[in-house]
C-alpha cells in the first residue's frame, strides 16, 4: 500500500509533479496526433487507454443498474464475468509490458524523467491491488452475494475509476512527449 504522506502516491496527487510536465508544456496534448512523430504505436498504446476507460465506465453502469433492480442480476453476472475478466486480463498484461519493455526503454531516452516512472510504476502496484480486491467482489457477486456484495462491488469500481483515470492521465502525460521527441522508431 501506498505510504498516506506521500504527495505523489496515485489517490494524493493531482496530476505531475512540477518539473516531471517539461515535456508536456513542449507538446501539449492538442497538438499530438499532428505531430510528425506521433505513429501507430502511439495511437495504439491510447486506443488502450481508452478501452480501459470504457470497458471500467461499463462495469460501473452496470454495477449501478444492478444495485437498482434495473439489471436483472443473471445478466449482470454474465456481463461481469465477460467483461471484468477482459479488464482484468488486458489491464495486466499492458502495465506488465509498460514495467518490462517500455518505461526502461523511455527511461534510456528522458533519463531527467526516472523519477516519473518510478512513480508511474508504484502507481501500477497500487492498481494491482485493486484489480485484486476486483476480482475477489466480481466473484462474490458471481456467487450470488446480493445486494451487499454488489455494492461492495461498485465502491471498488468506483475508487479504482479515480485512481485508474489519474494514472492513466499522468501516464499519457509523461511518456506521449517522450515518444514524440525520441520517435517511436528509436524505442525498437
Amino acid at each position: 500500500m501506498e505510504q498516506a504522506s506521500d504527495p505523489y502516491a496515485l489517490g494524493a496527487r493531482e496530476g505531475l509533479p512540477e518539473g516531471l510536465d517539461a515535456l508536456l508544456r513542449q507538446h501539449p496534448r492538442e497538438g499530438w496526433q499532428s505531430h510528425p512523430e506521433f505513429g501507430e504505436l502511439t495511437r495504439f498504446w491510447l486506443e488502450r487507454h481508452l478501452a480501459f476507460r470504457e470497458m471500467l465506465s461499463r462495469l460501473e453502469a452496470d454495477g449501478r443498474a444492478a444495485y437498482g433492480n434495473d439489471l436483472d442480476p443473471q445478466v449482470h453476472a454474465q456481463r461481469l464475468s465477460r467483461l471484468g475478466g477482459m479488464f482484468l486480463e488486458h489491464l495486466h498484461g499492458h502495465h506488465s509490458i509498460e514495467d518490462a519493455v517500455y518505461f526502461p526503454k523511455l527511461i534510456v531516452h528522458a533519463p531527467t524523467l526516472e523519477r516519473g516512472f518510478e512513480i508511474l510504476d508504484a502507481d501500477h502496484h497500487r492498481l494491482h491491488d485493486e484489480l485484486d480486491a476486483f476480482a475477489n467482489d466480481a466473484n462474490a457477486v458471481l456467487r450470488g452475494g446480493g445486494p451487499d456484495a454488489v455494492g461492495r462491488l461498485n465502491d471498488g469500481l468506483e475508487r479504482m475509476q479515480a485512481f485508474l483515470d489519474r494514472h492513466l492521465t499522468d501516464e499519457e502525460d509523461l511518456v506521449v512527449p517522450v515518444i514524440l521527441e525520441v520517435g517511436e522508431g528509436r524505442l525498437g
